[in-house]
């Protein structure tokens, strides 16, 4: 079983650095953190989704920048859309459970912020399926899911709401965070110049950031982490693919994230009430209202409860977003999956500050791609050390 000795990340937001400084400064915090000499590392995997977003495709290459002892290790970029940093890290996994490297550096970055919108939009779009999607932006592609969800269930408005008000008030607690500001939930709920609907039902408080940031990991084997003085054992993951056309899938449930989460938790052997924290792919408000159910949480249509009843909240039953999530801690997107996994290492080493939630010792992460197309879960638990 793979084990997490260390981590950097750096804020989330309108940065100044460039993506090859972003890189070097999460990896060199990560492997300052973990007390891993460069040397030691076996492979570098990096996720960045880019989508000709920046110039720097080949930019796995930028990581042996983060210390002279990296030369000639051998560095990858993958990409899965915007799980593209847990496949990086799935990727390394693989290669430390084979026992092919003991130790590798994990690394996710997104440089965003640099262009406008519409130039954003139009890069995400690369990850929509092009038969039916070309030329949907994705706040449309998730509004299909909601107005679909909204005929079935009824009206959800308030719910999202709701979890846009949640999550704003967890990142508040957050200092790596892009924002800092709680919403009003009155305000979340009207449409207005300030809220402009995106698309119907999706207004603005209901859409992730647009971020730039980066986000790393040293995974190790079992035996080689027993020397550290922290370890976090990634106890159970799956990963599970889910590529039909709109039109021949259901509109109302994320099938392939339920797979995905119900494969992690039944090889950890664990149910969804023996989770403490989860960190969870809320791209939109209504993919987190779906996820609730993917989980297990709620009852497909009953998702809203979670939020209504506080289940979610910081002192619920499942803590969701503690982080702020991506609607707003942020989303670089070749950097969210990692940074989702730093904030759950975090929480179960009782190391996660004011976000902390007491007590905390699993926590469960889902990292999504395209419209529930890649699906990454994993669980994490503080590990004897």
């Amino acid at each position: 079983m793979a084990r997490i000795i260390g981590w950097g990340h750096t804020p989330f937001g309108r940065l100044a650095e460039t993506l090859p400084e972003l890189v070097v400064a999460a990896g060199r915090e990560a492997l300052e953190h973990s007390g891993v000499p460069a040397s030691e590392i076996g492979g570098i995997w990096l996720g960045h989704f880019n989508s000709g977003m920046v110039g720097d495709a080949f930019a796995s290459s930028l990581a042996l920048d983060i210390d002279p002892d990296l030369r000639f290790t051998p560095a990858t970029r993958l990409e899965n859309a915007c799980a593209s940093g847990s496949a990086a890290l799935w990727g390394a996994i693989d290669a430390v459970e084979a026992g092919r490297v003991d130790a590798a550096l994990v690394i996710g970055v997104e440089k965003m912020t640099h262009l406008t919108t519409p130039e954003v939009t139009a890069g995400l779009a690369g990850a929509s399926d092009q038969r039916e999607e070309a030329g949907v932006s994705f706040p449309e592609i998730f509004a299909r899911f909601a107005r679909a969800y909204a005929a079935e269930y009824g009206d959800m408005t308030d719910a999202l709401a709701r979890i846009a008000v949640k999550n704003h008030a967890n990142a508040m607690a957050n200092p790596l965070a892009q924002m800092h500001k709680p919403l009003d939930f009155d305000f979340c709920r009207e449409v207005s110049n300030r809220n402009p609907m995106i698309a119907d039902p999706l207004k603005v408080t209901d859409c992730s950031l647009i971020s730039d940031g980066a986000a790393a990991l040293v995974i190790t084997r079992d035996e080689a982490a027993r020397g550290a003085a922290r370890a976090v054992a990634i106890r159970a993951r799956s990963q599970v693919s889910d590529f039909l056309p709109m039109s021949r899938r259901s509109s109302t449930e994320l099938t392939g994230a339920a797979i995905a989460i119900r494969q992690a938790l039944e090889a950890a052997g664990l149910g969804i009430r023996d989770i403490d924290a989860a960190e969870v792919h809320d791209c939109f408000t209504i993919a987190e209202l779906m996820v609730y159910e993917a989980m297990g949480l709620a009852a497909p249509g009953e998702g809203h409860r979670a939020i209504e009843e506080g289940w979610v909240a910081r002192d619920g039953i499942l803590p969701v977003n503690l982080s702020g999530g991506l609607k707003a801690k942020g989303h670089p997107v070749g950097a969210t999956g990692v940074s989702m996994h730093v904030m759950a290492a975090r929480q179960v080493l009782g190391e996660a500050g004011d976000m902390q939630r007491a007590g905390a010792e699993r926590a469960l992460v889902f990292n999504m791609g395209g419209s529930g197309v890649a699906n990454y879960a994993s669980v994490l638990e503080a590990a004897a050390t």
